[in-house]
């Protein structure tokens, strides 16, 4: 383990011990001129927490809390109480952090923070709220993302694959074995030992009256005082060399998600260098990356192929990813968006040609200024809103860093492209990969995947032939899998 990465953990270890010798909330405020006051309680704690025989504890006591009653108000009261405020309570739950946000008017101030203040500490635990929450989870895995979102299910078992046997190896919203298994005393058990208030950040923006940041720190002081929870995480296995999983599913199309464990988080010194190679490579969602280029623009592959340095759920309905989703640990990633299986292992071929050459060559000088100057520029749209620019703040206070947006702006401004380049070959590889799949006829794909034949792109229109001759290489572009390093699983059976 580097020095530095030793150095990062020893920092947050003591900052926990520091925390949890304090035993009170921390607070971070931005107060401003805003009349909409935002409200976030972060509790340090998640999945990763979630006891070995109990997957999905950590979310589902959060949902529990968000979508339930109180103890003085039932679920429906809370929802007639804040629809005319347009007001609402939103609960998630990620690996390290377990988030509940919500915004309100300074107007509608006291009583929309006395319903979200009771319903994370005076939770009702309803019977009938607690069924209905965590049917609403089931149904989540099984319909939402199982059953209805290919792209969201390959990135979700990527990470599972990659973190086996890890405290990260498991679907955030559990297995719906052991969720089905659970009871409102598991979930009571949970925020006993985890809602503490060495656990919690509070985060407060806008206009709030003076004072009320000290009363939202009182209130909370009602929590038991500890411990913090500890994250001691052990490196995941080492890829020794590729291998895939395909998860086989009646679908028209076949997702791809491919990466590896990178031991780099947020506010390390080579953070900003890897993340103008990412943003060079592939920014979500943009259509100036090297892999939209290269495979949407060019040769009309599918709808658009990203790359990522930091987990970014949902990434098919977002822009940009939620703050508050902090993990010490990170991977590389790269998401290619569905295409026609009779270009399936051409596309992948595609991705990892495309890396390969990132590793090899690095980015050239006037890509750097350009990458570095849309960085400089995007960061600001991440924290466009108070709510966001809270969320990132609390982000930052976690990962012992300072501002976001300033120290990425700094950050940037003192980068060279020897700099990128040193960094994209210490972290990068186009080897030793963990490659999940969503498709139909997953045998036939296998079978593509272990052969020794070429896997031709099929156009409908003819190419450039600088296109058609590189095209000649992609198609036989090794892709390092024998028959015994591919999986089939069967769709049925994944968080189940």
């Amino acid at each position: 383990m580097s020095t530095l990465r030793t150095a990062a953990i020893s920092a947050f270890a003591l900052a926990l011990a520091a925390s949890t010798a304090a035993a009170q909330p921390r607070v971070v405020e931005l107060p401003g001129k805003s009349p909409l006051v935002t409200i976030r309680l972060v509790f340090t704690t998640g999945a990763a927490s979630d006891p070995a025989d109990k997957p999905g504890v950590a979310s589902l006591t959060a949902q529990m809390l968000a979508n339930g009653g109180t103890k003085t108000l039932t679920f429906k009261q809370i929802t007639d109480a804040l629809y005319p405020m347009a007001a609402g309570i939103n609960g998630y739950s990620d690996k390290e952090m377990t988030t509940f946000v919500g915004q309100t008017h300074v107007d509608n101030l006291e009583k929309f923070y006395a319903i979200m203040r009771d319903a994370v500490l005076n939770p009702g635990w309803r019977t009938d709220d607690f069924t209905r929450v965590r049917d609403d989870q089931v149904n989540a895995l099984r319909v939402s993302l199982r059953g209805n979102n290919d792209e969201e299910l390959g990135k979700e078992e990527l990470y599972n694959l990659i973190y086996a046997g890890h405290s990260y190896g498991h679907e955030d919203l559990g297995a719906v074995s052991a969720l089905q298994k659970m009871t409102v005393a598991d979930l009571q058990a949970f925020y006993r030992q985890h809602y503490t208030q060495a656990n919690l950040i509070i985060g407060i923006a806008g206009g709030y009256p003076a004072g009320f940041a000290a009363r939202v720190k009182k209130d909370f002081a009602a929590l038991p005082a500890g411990p913090a929870d500890r994250f001691e995480l052990p490196q995941p296995t080492a890829i020794a060399h590729n291998q895939a999983t395909i998860v086989e599913k009646d679908t028209r199309s076949v997702a791809w998600s491919f990466g590896f464990p990178i031991d780099l988080k947020r506010g390390d010194p080579d953070f900003a260098a890897l993340l103008v190679a990412q943003s060079w490579l592939g920014q979500h969602r943009e259509s100036g990356g090297e892999l939209y280029n290269r495979m949407r623009e060019i040769r009309g592959l599918n709808y658009g192929d990203y790359a990522y340095i930091e987990y970014f759920p949902n990434g098919m309905f977002q822009f940009e990813p939620d703050p508050n989703i902090a993990r010490h640990q990170q991977i590389f990633q790269i998401w290619i968006r569905p295409v026609e299986p009779q270009n399936a292992v051409f596309a992948l071929r595609l991705a990892m040609y495309e890396l390969d050459k990132l590793v090899k060559n690095g980015i050239s000088q006037t890509d750097f200024e350009k990458t570095r100057s849309f960085l400089s520029k995007y960061v600001n749209i991440l924290t466009k809103t108070k709510s966001a620019e809270l969320g990132y703040a609390i982000d930052s206070q976690y990962y012992g860093m300072p501002e976001y947006n300033g120290w990425l702006k700094s950050a940037l401004a003192k980068l060279t492209v020897d700099d990128v380049n040193r960094a994209v070959k210490k972290y990068l590889r186009a080897d030793r990969l963990q490659i999940a799949g969503v498709a139909k006829d997953a045998a036939a794909l296998k079978a593509e995947l272990t052969g020794s034949g070429a896997t031709p792109i099929h156009y409908n229109s003819p190419k450039p032939k600088d296109i058609t001759d590189e095209d000649k290489m992609v198609e036989i572009w090794p892709l390092g899998l024998k028959p015994e390093d591919v999986k089939i699983v069967p769709v049925a059976t994944v968080f189940e």
